[in-house]
């Protein structure tokens, strides 16, 4: 006769899981979830793939990647919305004649110091290898550049800006190795490939993620390895690049594999997540690293019964004005379509909504990057799920959330480095009418563009630290200090 005492063990463990997890969120101040779009493949496009932005008119930024099939949208969208949810559509993909212009753009967009956007699709264009376009907040697209095997191809990581002006990415394949590349390009379309993975026997290969700026004004990354193990590197704008950490160098991977995106945390050093790995069912982790490349291993997925804490967090986290790590786990939760969670810097993990909570999944499934826009929300996009079920196999289009926590608003400044007299962008909500702009301490002269905009200077004498507005309902502060460069 078989013992079925365990099973009864294991079922009352589970169940005292998912109630602990509900009185959790039930018990979370101020915590609102909305499903602000639902995409429609005839009429939004679909699939949106890419962490959104917040633009200087307070709007939301991001790109649609398609859905198999046929049909104007099927190529993917550039798009803005409100934090309302009214969407617009700036560019349908493969509306020039042989795809001239991409097709497939599953990163995000960046909102450069002239004010345009700048992004990246996976093929199309010349080559059909993928593309580096300009495109303007009204919807004018230019292409700036055609990727090519030689070079690199198939970019999904968004740009970023340097404070020389040029833009640094990464491409999947290609070089002289076909194992991915750094490149930078320039706001006119000088393209540059920087380094070439594979040339070192270390330095993983395949990168799929965006870089991040550290304050020595180097790049740090990750190169997920072709299936893993993957590593994190230090790549100076002249493309001099040291591998600081090769995943899997711990015994069953309990270090995680296959890394996504880093972010740099207040504290000075950096976190993401890995897809697989970690020291329970190879779900991934949430990690720290040095900028020396001293590893620790803050969070192993998959720790709860059935993987109720979530599965396969491949977009990193963000830091939010709380000083916690916000991010999305793709798979697991309760309903297995992902989850989003809370964790600290040392390492304590919170379920904060369990998607495909909805009949129907109609309030998303397999959610994506996170962003905290200036209002305090965060905002995210699932790749699933929806109330349109006509892409991938039934399984929804996709949609836009936000998630309201009870955080403060703040400002944002853009970049978050430069020297004295560089031009400076301040994002933020209600900035009309403001009196006083500081960086740490030190006034600046400013002019309010709009009750979302303020375009300023870095002052004379100023130091590193905090940037703060005076606007007639109270002071805001910067979500990051800024770091006045030599």
């Amino acid at each position: 006769m078989v013992n079925a005492q365990p099973n009864r063990r294991w079922a009352a463990v589970f169940v005292a899981s998912i109630l602990m997890m509900l009185a959790s969120v039930i018990a979370a101040p101020a915590q609102t979830f909305k499903t602000l779009l639902s995409f429609e493949l005839a009429t939004d496009g679909a699939a949106p793939a890419g962490t959104l932005l917040q633009g200087t008119d307070g709007k939301l930024y991001g790109t649609t990647a398609g859905s198999e099939g046929s049909g104007t949208y099927n190529s993917g969208t550039v798009f803005k919305i409100t934090s309302s949810g009214q969407l617009s559509t700036l560019h349908i993909f493969c509306s020039q004649t042989n795809c001239a212009d991409g097709t497939d753009p599953v990163a995000g967009v960046v909102q450069a110091a002239d004010g345009n956007f700048y992004g990246t699709t996976n093929s199309g264009g010349t080559r059909d290898d993928g593309t580096i376009f300009k495109i303007t907040a009204t919807g004018t697209l230019t292409t700036l550049h055609n990727l090519s095997q030689q070079a690199g191809y198939i970019s999904s990581a968004t740009l970023v800006q340097a404070s020389n002006g040029s833009f640094y990415g990464t491409t999947y394949y290609g070089g002289a190795n076909d194992m991915g590349t750094v490149f930078s390009i320039s706001p006119s379309g000088a393209f540059k490939t920087l380094y070439t993975f594979g040339t070192q026997s270390q330095d993983g290969g395949y990168p799929q993620a965006s870089l991040v700026r550290a304050n020595d004004g180097s790049f740090y990354g990750t190169a997920s390895g072709y299936l893993g193990p993957g590593t994190v590197f230090k790549i100076t704008p002249n493309g001099a690049l040291t591998t600081l950490y090769r995943f899997c160098s711990q015994p069953g991977c309990v270090d995680g594999s296959v890394p996504g995106p880093l972010i740099l945390a207040n504290d000075g050093n950096f976190y993401g997540t890995t897809k697989f790995g970690g020291n329970i069912s190879d779900e991934g982790t949430v990690f720290k690293i040095t900028p020396a490349g001293t590893l620790t291993t803050l969070y192993s997925f998959c720790s709860q019964p059935f993987c109720t804490d979530g599965a396969s967090a491949t977009e990193g986290v963000i830091q939010a004005t709380d000083g916690n790590l916000y991010g999305t786990a793709s798979f697991g939760g309760v309903n297995g379509e992902g989850t989003l969670f809370r964790i600290t810097l040392a390492g304590k993990l919170t379920t904060l909504y369990n998607f495909c909570s909805r009949s129907g999944c109609t309030d998303g499934a397999v959610p994506f990057g996170l962003i905290q826009a200036t209002d305090g929300n965060l905002y995210g996009s699932t790749f699933n799920g929806g109330l349109d079920d006509s892409c991938s196999l039934g399984l929804g289009c996709g949609t836009i959330f936000s998630l309201s926590l009870g955080l403060s608003p703040f400002v944002e400044t853009g970049p978050s480095f430069g020297k004295v007299g560089a031009a400076v962008k301040i994002l933020g909500n209600d900035l009309t009418g403001a009196t006083s702009v500081t960086f740490n301490g030190t006034a600046a002269s400013f002019t309010v563009r709009s009750a979302t905009f303020i375009k300023t200077t870095v002052p004379a004498g100023a130091t590193t630290g905090p940037v703060l507005v005076v606007t007639p309902s109270g002071t805001l502060t910067s979500n990051a200090n800024f770091q006045v460069l030599p």
